[in-house]
């Protein structure tokens, strides 16, 4: 028999409408290796907000109860064609406890089990989620559990990604954000150098109170060469970047070119041949990506994406690193919220300009049933 909830869903039409509502649907007995996970806790991260709210119009739309409708203008209508006219849910991760099992060996382990899981509609009173694609989190809550994938595996990704190319020295250009206190965490533990950027003294002071030795803030009339010394000093030619937009990784290509150019004992016309390498994974400004022709030719911008990393990583790295997320779930791991809010309250004016601001640590929790 199906079990019925409610769920987030969020359409695009052509002419740039967007409704983004709560629904109540009905839910498929899982079957095979899915379960059917009661959710419990999910969080809004930036990579939800693509379709929740994109580049929507929130000053002129209209809220009402579980509900809101607003306006897409151009170019962000259309460079979302391929969506136009699909009703999709909404939600990459969240935990939940398993209430039905398919009759597989995998989903049948999880039955009665608190997991946290990626079932991509997380905003959900349940999701029906492959035990592949579940963590079992023991003693842990639901909260504690809520986040264990996205920005854990991430920031782990980085340094992993990092030793493949035989790297030592990161460099992350949003030092502060609940990720990057991962990331901070994670190479301190591994020995990893970390040059971190931030824009405010208190998030130097939060970095720094974590172990951070290398935080460069961008607000500061010294930053360039503040950035350019902590560079030096780590060695860090090789970096991450969720802004995307602006002259942030102009910057970091920058710097290193200037460290690169101070160590060479001879002119070339064509700057270092150090290699130095950006990654764009996200897209905090959805501007152009500035690049100007001043650091040589010895440099490589990627785009860098969790799931695609972890099929290249293989079944045995990707184990390794669930498990350590799991062992260190409320320590390297943690993550912490502004605000919980239910699926109707998420949709509410307050909120959703609020975390569309995607600020610093102020990340909101989805609890469906609260």
């Amino acid at each position: 028999m199906a079990t019925t909830g409610k769920q987030l869903f969020t359409t695009l039409e052509a002419d740039g409408t967007l409704t983004v509502a709560v629904e109540e649907v009905s839910f498929p007995d899982p079957t095979g290796t899915q379960v059917l996970v009661k959710m419990e806790a999910a969080p809004i991260n930036p990579t939800d907000l693509a379709i929740l709210v994109g580049g929507a119009d929130l000053e002129n739309a209209s809220f009402s109860e579980g509900k809101f409708v607003a306006s897409v203008p151009e170019p962000y209508n259309t460079g979302s064609k391929a969506r136009h006219g699909m009703k999709l849910p909404a939600g990459t991760e969240g935990a939940g406890t398993v209430v039905a099992a398919g009759n597989g060996d995998a989903a049948q382990a999880l039955a009665g089990q608190r997991v946290a899981c990626v079932p991509g509609n997380a905003f959900s009173q349940y999701c029906i989620a492959d035990a592949s694609a579940c963590l079992p989190l023991g003693d842990h809550s639901a909260e504690e559990g809520a986040s264990a994938f996205v920005n854990p595996m991430t920031a782990l990704g980085f340094v992993e990604n990092a030793k493949i190319d035989g790297q030592d020295a990161i460099l992350h250009t949003v030092g502060a954000s609940n990720l990057g206190q991962m990331l901070t965490r994670i190479c301190k533990e591994d020995g990893i150098g970390l040059v971190n950027i931030v824009r405010r003294d208190s998030q130097a002071e939060l970095l720094g109170g974590l172990g951070a030795t290398h935080v460069v803030n961008s607000s500061k009339d010294d930053f360039m060469s503040r950035l350019v010394s902590a560079i030096d000093d780590t060695g860090a030619f090789y970096g991450f970047d969720p802004i995307g937009g602006g002259k942030s990784v102009d910057t970091a290509f920058r710097a290193m070119e200037q460290v690169a150019v101070s160590r060479m004992t001879d002119y070339s016309r064509y700057g270092s041949n150090q290699p130095k390498r950006m990654f764009i994974y996200g897209r905090l400004d959805t501007g152009q990506t500035i690049l100007s022709p001043s650091y040589g030719f010895g440099w490589t911008l990627s785009g860098w994406l969790l799931f695609p990393f972890l099929q290249s990583a293989g079944g045995e790295t990707v184990g390794r690193m669930r498990k350590r997320v799991l062992d260190n779930l409320t320590t390297t791991f943690a993550s912490h919220y502004k605000q919980s809010v239910n699926l109707e309250e998420m949709l509410t004016r307050e909120a959703v300009t609020d975390y569309r601001e995607m600020k610093t640590g102020e990340k909101y929790l989805v609890t469906p049933w609260s």
